[in-house]
Parts: C-alpha cells; structure tokens; sequence
C-alpha cells in the first residue's frame, strides 16, 4: 500500500475507534439485565408524567394557536369593515363648511346659481359617504345619550322633558356601528 492509502485507512480507523467511544457508554447506563422491576416502574411513572405535562404544554400552545387565529381574523375584519374611517374623518369638516355656506341667503342670481352648484357637491360627496356606510346621528327631540351626543350646553323649556336634546350644534355621524364624531347638543335640564 502507499503511503496515502495507509493515512486514509488510519483516518476511517480512528472513526470507528471514536464513534464505539461514544456508543457504548450510552448502552453501559440502561443494560436491561440490571433493570430492576422496582426502578422499571419508577421509569414508567416518570415517562408517563413526561407525557402529561408535554400532551398539557401541546393543548396550550394549540389554544394560544387558535386565539391568534381568531384575533387576526378579527382584526382583519374589522379594518376592512372601518377601512374608510380616516378618510371620512378628515372630510367631515369640510362637510361643516358646505352646510354653512348652504344656510347663506341668496340675493342675487348669480349667488343663486354658485348655492345650486355648492349644493350638487355637497350632495354627491354626501351620497359616496353614505354608501361608505356613514349615517348621521339623530339628535333633536331625542332623549340625551352620551354614547352619542356631547352636551355642551343645558337649558330649561317647559314644554319638554327632562334630558332631551333642545338643539343640535354640530352634527355627529357614525361609520356602521361606530361612533365618528358625536352630536354636539344642547340638552333639556
């Protein structure tokens, strides 16, 4: 043999002799022929209760699974359902401003012809809002909700009950279910 095939050789031969090394103290510490029945069932009992506790931590890291599961659902649902929110937030004053300008009184034609115009808008962006999902929050003569309305003012009127909404000073609108902005109001003492 030469001399490259004589190292090869020791090489795989100090493998073996390492890789036995290892094996046999492992077969050393659990030889059946000294298991007792005793220590056998100690050993059973251990392995048994190892089960449980890993059987236990599975239940628990499948619910955590499914509560993940569900929240990111949720959440998706709800962000799809709200998608539109911010945007109607920012546009709602700019609606404020339309109503205003809309309760001015026309003297002319020419400003006749401009409230026609501002009132067309106003309507269409009204329309493309509701079909969003937004609604406006009804307030006058309704009994004082502070889900809904933000009293800003109380007054006393005869003629009304107590708790109920005089005048509404803002309106307030809700996207589905969710409250935008509430009314601001003023209520019946």
């Amino acid at each position: 043999m030469n001399e490259e095939t004589k190292n090869e050789q020791q090489q795989v031969e100090d493998v073996d002799v390492k890789s036995d090394e290892v094996v046999e103290p492992i077969f050393d510490e659990v030889n059946e022929d000294e298991v007792q029945p005793e220590s056998s069932s100690s050993v059973v009992v251990e392995l048994e209760e190892k089960l449980e506790e890993a059987e236990a931590r599975y239940l628990r890291l499948r619910a955590d699974f499914d509560n993940f599961r569900r929240r990111v659902t949720l959440d998706r649902e709800a962000s799809e359902k709200y998608r539109a929110q911010s945007v109607i937030s920012d546009i709602l004053p700019a609606l404020d401003n339309f109503e205003r300008a809309l309760k001015m009184q026309a003297d002319n034609e020419q400003t006749k012809s401009l409230l026609q115009g501002m009132e067309m808008v106003y309507r269409s962006l009204v329309d493309a809002l509701n079909k969003e999902g937004l609604e406006a929050i009804e307030a006058v003569d309704q009994p004082f909700d502070p889900n809904l309305h933000q009293a800003v003012m109380q007054a006393e009127e005869a003629g009304k009950e107590s708790n109920i909404v005089l005048e509404e000073f803002q309106k307030g609108f809700k996207l589905k279910d969710r409250v935008i902005r509430p009314s601001m109001v003023k209520v019946n003492q």
